[in-house]
């Protein structure tokens, strides 16, 4: 048992699911993982472990934010030896070649948080995904109905950032869509020398102003899922 997390040893599997809601790693559970059981339930953010064909998997929700995922990644990968985080999410789209409902793999996460600063003492380090989860996750959309791209995101600290302008600097320099979570969730995969990914749905446009329904959001949230449970099976863990 961690500070944050309830679950005894073995309790959580070697891969793990990370959407930000809790009641998202709930619905997770209940429609893809066969004899799930709630290991977590500490502040509610909910916990959940199964097995997805055969393979035991778990899906932990982490909250907003960087700081609030790196506690969950921190004490998973730490106090649980868990293995691989997929983080299944929504985005921002920048890019004009993005529609709604479009899945982006992040390669690479930029982020105006001072966290990595402070971490490398004034350095700018640059956190990427883990390859193989990337590449087989890219194999894995090309069954699937939702438009897939792979490339840059940017972990913004702020959900409403007080220069909006900035965008403008980030899209022409080839950022695809902004998150909160990718960057420190790579940078922690680093450190402790696991497979990190961010798989995200575009759930409204930054530029163009266009957003999603919520009933949209639910269906698309099916395909990036899916794509994210077929890709862990396919790389092993170290």
């Amino acid at each position: 048992m961690s500070t944050h997390i309830g679950a005894e040893p073995g309790e959580i599997a070697p891969r793990v699911l990370l959407p930000g809601d809790p009641l998202r790693a709930q619905w997770i559970a209940d429609t893809y993982l066969d004899g799930a059981t709630e290991y977590n339930r500490v502040r509610n953010m909910l916990g959940y472990t199964g097995t997805y064909r055969g393979t035991p998997i778990s899906v932990q929700g982490s909250g907003m934010g960087q700081p609030s995922l790196s506690i969950y990644a921190n004490e998973l990968f730490r106090d649980y030896d868990v293995r691989q985080i997929v983080r299944v999410g929504s985005c921002g789209a920048l890019s004009a070649d993005l529609d709604l409902r479009d899945i982006v793999l992040g390669m690479t996460a930029s982020t105006d948080s001072a966290m990595n600063k402070l971490r490398f003492h004034g350095l700018d380090y640059a956190p990427a995904a883990d390859f193989a989860l990337l590449e087989a996750t890219w194999r894995a959309s090309s069954s699937r109905g939702a438009r897939t791209v792979v490339g840059q995101l940017f972990s913004s600290d702020s959900f409403y950032p007080p220069r909006p302008e900035l965008t403008t600097l980030l899209k022409e320099h080839g950022v695809l869509a902004i998150e909160m979570e990718a960057s420190a969730l790579y940078t922690l995969a680093a450190q402790y020398d696991r497979q990190a990914l961010s798989v995200c749905t575009v759930s409204d446009h930054i530029v163009n102003g266009t957003q999603t329904s919520s009933e949209d959001r639910e269906r698309t949230f099916s395909d990036m899922v899916e794509m994210a449970l077929d890709a862990m099976l396919e790389v092993p863990v170290e």
